[in-house]
């Protein structure tokens, strides 16, 4: 990492790629590898719920912070559904999650397919009560795993899983560099909003990503540029000092790697997904089971960033998105340290239907101006005929948010891969609008 870019991002540790030992955890002395042979390939003992990963007496909240200078409308369905995800696997796990999340006929599609729905949310309908229900959770004696940095004013550092920096830091684009070796690193560069015309001319294909450490995900944060179209800079252009500027790939295959944290401090592979990007670089989806394999050296450093990461002291799930270019290239594309929309299918599926993992299966999100009721409602006779689970969902309706954009969660899965697409792509298209 170049001093220009060291000035950029959060001052935690450099760690090296190669030799300089590091911080250790508890039961890793320092400088020594906890990266096994058996490490490569998902755990017997797969995690079924959070409360497997994170353990007795932690709450979890996964809704990213308001920014100070955004209007509190904007992204605010964006953010309530992020927060209501990870209810669906959350087993004895306390759960900050809007109301919109467990509106009951979708609690009874979930608890109906078999998933570990928490035991104990904690629903909020408006800002005031989100900081509330966070007030009320540490004040329980609970420790809070933020997924996404918020105020150390409303969650203090010395009451959470992760630090708000260390949370930032490792999801912000332009700190990378500092947790994967070179080998997989696309060509990029950090650069001042004034410098930014200069670093991205028309005739040109790059991305643009987001230099923050406010890491608000839903793929808010990301700007793909075709050659010759007309430049249409995203939002966030106007919000930030700083951005990144990548080389723009030709990818072959998608990856993401989905691993996590546990308590002791190991970093352990969950199950590695195929990604569906759309025309304009935006996740849509994930495939499961089935996938082309992922190669050997690209995992080995998955494992790797990962426990660089645990070994500064980060918990939790984490998904790393990386790619094959139709050159052979190997680049690690974004590290994403939160539950992720590729992390919580993984987790329904290993409790209910871990044949599945073996069988063509694909996420999907549905969005509609329905009740979650009445989607459900139309639904029925595709979810009883069966290859098709509920893995979360949202209504706004339930909050005093006046947007009207349900969403739907769901997995897709069966016997024949062409099959499974046409069902999902079906479902797309009759409920999507």
């Amino acid at each position: 990492m170049d001093a220009a870019s060291s000035r950029r991002v959060s001052p935690l540790p450099v760690i090296s790629h190669h030799s300089t030992p590091g911080p250790g955890t508890p039961t890793t002395p320092q400088g020594r590898s906890p990266i096994t042979a058996t490490a490569l390939t998902p755990t017997l003992a797969a995690p079924r719920t959070l409360t497997d990963i994170y353990g007795p007496d932690i709450a979890v909240c996964a809704r990213p912070a308001q920014e100070p200078t955004v209007p509190s409308s904007r992204h605010r369905n964006t953010r309530d559904v992020l927060s209501a995800r990870p209810l669906a696997i959350a087993g004895d796990t306390p759960v900050i999650t809007s109301a919109g999340g467990t509106e009951p006929n979708l609690l009874a599609a979930l608890r109906d397919g078999g998933l570990p729905v928490g035991t104990d949310p904690r629903e909020f309908r408006t800002e005031a009560e989100f900081a509330a229900r966070v007030t009320e959770a540490l004040s329980d004696g609970l420790l809070m795993s933020m997924e996404y940095p918020q105020p150390t004013t409303l969650s203090p550092d010395e009451r959470s899983v992760k630090s708000a920096e260390l949370v930032g830091y490792l999801n912000n684009k332009a700190s990378i560099s500092t947790f994967v070796d070179p080998r997989f690193q696309a060509r990029r560069q950090v650069v001042t909003i004034d410098e930014l015309a200069e670093a991205t001319p028309v005739e040109k294909s790059w991305v643009l990503k987001a230099a923050t450490n406010a890491a608000h995900g839903a793929s808010l944060d990301v700007y793909l540029h075709r050659a010759g179209d007309p430049v249409i800079l995203p939002a966030f252009t106007d919000l930030l000092t700083e951005v990144v500027v990548e080389e723009y790939l030709n990818i072959h295959h998608n990856w993401g790697v989905q691993l996590y944290v546990a308590a002791d401090g190991r970093a352990r592979l969950l199950a590695v997904t195929d990604q569906r990007i759309d025309a304009d670089g935006v996740y849509t989806g994930g495939r499961f089971g089935l996938i082309v394999p992922l190669p050997a050296d690209l995992l080995t450093e998955c494992l790797a960033i990962a426990q660089r990461a645990a070994d500064v002291g980060y918990r939790g799930m984490c998904s790393l998105d990386c790619a094959q270019t139709h050159d052979g290239r190997l680049v690690m594309l974004d590290l994403n340290f939160r539950i992720t929309s590729g992390s919580i299918p993984l987790l329904a599926l290993h409790t209910i239907r871990p044949d599945a993992l073996d069988r063509p299966s694909e996420s999907t999100k549905l969005t509609t101006s329905a009740s979650i009721a009445a989607l459900l409602a139309a639904l029925r006779p595709a979810l009883q005929r069966g290859g098709l689970i509920v893995t979360g969902g949202h209504d706004p309706r339930r909050t005093d948010n006046t947007i009207n954009q349900t969403t739907l969660h769901l997995i897709v899965f069966g016997d024949d891969h062409d099959e499974v697409t046409t069902r999902r792509t079906k479902l797309e298209a009759l409920y999507n609008h």
